[in-house]
């Protein structure tokens, strides 16, 4: 076989290529470690330059296509396939231009090296030709798939973003799920991955139909939708407002409701927390449609990393809130929780969450002016639901922004209440030798411990796509459905 791929004859060429391809359809890795011995690549990707005849370069471009599926995807990289492929993107015969499609989208999936190689010879412009009307739903299932691939990662500065945006906005709308689960994660990548990425997403006009696609049945659509509105509510006030305007809170308060996977309510927990980081008036909106109830139910009731993000959507409304808003929040009983969040070991979390029972507290202040003799009813209540054990033990917290916080909120709201009180032992050693503890046999509600499921994000990577599994590998289906 390897004498007839060298051979001078075009057809005994042709039939060489073809038996490589059938041998390669057995999967085995020893095939194609024989193969790749062989070495032969360089011969196949010669073969994709060969016009005459068509059919050669077609099983070329699919024995390359197979091997990029492979562990040894950055040889065929390396063996001069790539130019040819791009070249072959332009091809007359659309079946040769669905084969080089494949087998870039195969070459950049594998690392960002090869991806680069990619990009560099310039294969997004006539990749997005690829996207033309009446197209087969598999062709079109396989260019999108490409694209996604392609937008991984940064894009270097020389990729027009806008015209791949421009396709995009126009594949969200399929009714393949496949071809709209790419594309959202090719939307996701380009916010994710590109200077101004979010703007130029909702210049694209692509956020009605994701927010409308929250409401999408399928998990596998809803992880890469709610991710990609995650990004696009990480951007500045303005941007943000863009989301809130189009109705994205009543399909958050329906998503935290429901019975969904726990990526995804994590998700629209993120959406919250960057709302509610902004103005009073996107706080507002949040409470206006309920969603800031559902978020404080899980706050008392989930596991550990889905506590956390809920911590940040209310410790970001209790810092930035009014005092109608304050009162609100804890009205629908969120301090006690907020206490239990000092627990973790998650320094931003942590000072977000002292920020907000700071603000609380100055609204308790308020609420007993012109009574020097009344008392702060929140520090009351903290005192009262071992609250005041969890700022204590932050003394020790290695960070010295949280430590002079705590300090500050302790020597202001609690100082005398910790001295009147007979029962309570000496100080813990320390810089803060003047705060008194609660002893430990004092009776205190039940407290989560930190646990590892509160490392957020990076799982692992897909061994086809090398994608970050949590971030959304689409190469396998249904893996949040059992979360």
């Amino acid at each position: 076989m390897v004498d007839k791929v060298w051979s001078d004859d075009t057809a005994t060429q042709l039939e060489a290529t073809v038996q490589f391809r059938k041998l390669l359809s057995d999967g085995k890795n020893s095939t194609m470690i024989k193969i790749i011995r062989a070495d032969v690549l360089p011969r196949f990707a010669e073969f994709l330059s060969r016009q005459r005849p068509p059919q050669l370069q077609m099983e070329a471009a699919w024995v390359l296509t197979n091997i990029a599926a492979s562990d040894y995807t950055l040889l065929v990289a390396e063996c001069g396939a790539v130019p040819r492929l791009v070249e072959l993107l332009e091809s007359p015969d659309a079946n040769i231009r669905h084969q080089a499609t494949w087998a870039l989208g195969n070459i950049a999936a594998d690392m960002p090296s090869c991806r680069e190689t990619v990009l560099d010879h310039g294969a997004v412009t006539p990749l997005l030709a690829q996207f033309k009307e009446g197209m087969k739903v598999s062709v079109l299932r396989t260019a999108t798939w490409a694209l996604s691939n392609l937008c991984f990662g940064k894009l270097p500065a020389e990729v027009q973003v806008k015209p791949i945006l421009e396709i995009i906005s126009l594949l969200i709308h399929s009714a393949d799920e496949k071809i709209l689960a790419d594309a959202c994660w090719a939307l996701y990548y380009i916010c994710d991955g590109v200077e101004g990425g979010i703007q130029d997403a909702l210049d694209a006009g692509v956020c009605p139909q994701l927010i409308k696609l929250l409401m999408h049945a399928s998990a596998n659509i809803l992880l890469p939708v709610i991710t990609s509105l995650a990004r696009i509510s990480a951007g500045d006030d303005t941007q943000v407002q863009v989301i809130v305007e189009q109705g994205i809170l009543p399909c958050l308060a329906q998503l935290l409701a429901r019975n969904y996977p726990k990526i995804i309510k994590k998700q629209a927990c993120l959406i919250v927390s960057n709302i509610t980081g902004g103005s009073k008036d996107q706080i507002q909106a949040v409470i206006d449609a309920d969603v800031m109830n559902h978020v404080i139910v899980l706050l008392k009731t989930s596991e550990t990393d889905l506590k956390k993000e809920a911590a940040w959507a209310i410790s970001n409304a209790a810092s930035g809130g009014s005092s109608n808003q304050i009162q609100y929040l804890v009205s629908r009983g969120c301090l006690e929780p907020l206490c239990n969040v000092l627990k973790y070991q998650d320094v931003d979390l942590v000072y977000t969450c002292l920020e907000g029972l700071q603000n609380i507290l100055e609204e308790g202040e308020i609420g007993k002016q012109g009574n020097e003799s009344a008392t702060n009813p929140y520090a009351q209540f903290i005192l009262e639901n071992g609250g005041l054990d969890n700022l204590e033990d932050l003394q020790d917290f290695d960070n010295d922004a949280v430590y002079k916080l705590v300090m500050k909120l302790l020597e202001k709201y609690w100082d005398e209440e910790v001295s009147d009180d007979a029962n309570l032992t000496a100080s813990k050693d320390g810089p803060a030798e003047n705060v008194e503890t609660v002893p430990e046999e004092a009776t205190q509600p039940p407290v989560p411990a930190p646990s590892s499921e509160g490392i957020e994000y990076v799982v692992s990577a897909c061994k086809i796509c090398a994608r970050e599994i949590s971030v959304g590998c689409h190469c396998t289906e249904n893996l949040f459905l059992g979360e």
